[in-house]
């Protein structure tokens, strides 16, 4: 889900700007759910992907082919968003399907945001992800072949339904049964980035040997936000082999406190000697 094309990453913007004056009048317990069908439906149909990413069809003409897909089929509010996005230009048809799928992500953390729980999609998918990492068989049960599509449904649903956001619960189920090529912790560390680039703000990764209280949270916070010139999210991971201090890492920047990190670079020091 990365866009990497200079066109698209512009097309790509000017959509966010487009889904963000969709969302305040739009109904977003569908809006999500929308997008992820138009996405389920370009991803299966290549021809079409093809057609709607076209370079060499004017914009007016790609419209017109989603509005003869898709009206009755979805809201009016996404029918008029996908419309736009064909119109932009996109440097490949995946990376069409890309903005398609960073939209849908995004209306589901606008829907999390007006029931002012934001905050708790963000901890539930990183909170998810290490319970993935750390249960091999759930694992192998969500993301291998032995089980068909409705009894891993049944096992997200009776593990997060009723204990989770609904965006937390329709996230963690898409990325079970459409994977979309990613690993199962990928996929959930890529939409957690994509919640947290609407409220605009970074993800740190804090590794520590014991848990951190509130206050000690909210500094952290304070100093990386001071450091970065952006709001930071904290996700928390207890890790014992850390030995003392914390280690947080910010994109592919680490930094590291801890008394294993200080060991670990005299090491390297003693080895290049």
């Amino acid at each position: 889900m990365t866009i990497t094309g200079a066109v698209s990453r512009a097309s790509l913007a000017e959509a966010r700007e487009r889904l963000e004056a969709v969302i305040p009048s739009a109904d977003l317990a569908r809006l999500g759910a929308d997008l992820f069908a138009v996405l389920h439906l370009i991803d299966r149909e290549h021809g079409l992907r093809r057609a709607v990413s076209d370079p060499a069809r004017s914009g007016a003409e790609k419209a017109q082919l989603v509005q003869i897909l898709l009206e009755g089929k979805v809201t009016p509010a996404a029918l008029g968003l996908v419309a736009d996005v064909v119109r932009l230009r996109w440097s490949s048809p995946s990376e069409l399907s890309d903005a398609v799928e960073i939209l849908a992500v995004t209306a589901e953390a606008a829907r999390a945001e007006a029931d002012g729980r934001i905050d708790d999609l963000e901890d539930e998918l990183f909170r998810f992800s290490r319970v993935i990492e750390g249960e091999p068989d759930l694992r192998a049960a969500l993301t291998g072949p032995a089980l068909p599509d409705e009894r891993k449904l049944g096992v997200v649903e009776a593990l997060l339904d009723g204990k989770v956001t609904p965006a937390t619960l329709t996230l963690v189920t898409e990325l079970v049964l459409r994977p979309r090529g990613r690993s199962l912790e990928g996929g959930l560390a890529e939409f957690g980035k994509t919640v947290a680039h609407r409220r605009q703000r970074l993800v740190a990764l804090v590794r520590t040997p014991v848990e951190l209280s509130e206050a000690q949270r909210t500094r952290l916070a304070a100093v990386l936000a001071a450091a970065y010139g952006h709001e930071v999210h904290l996700n928390i991971e207890l890790d014992p082999t850390t030995v003392g201090g914390l280690s947080v890492q910010i994109g592919d920047e680490i930094i590291d406190g801890t008394i294993a990190g200080r060991l670990d670079d005299v090491r390297r020091r003693l080895g290049a000697g």
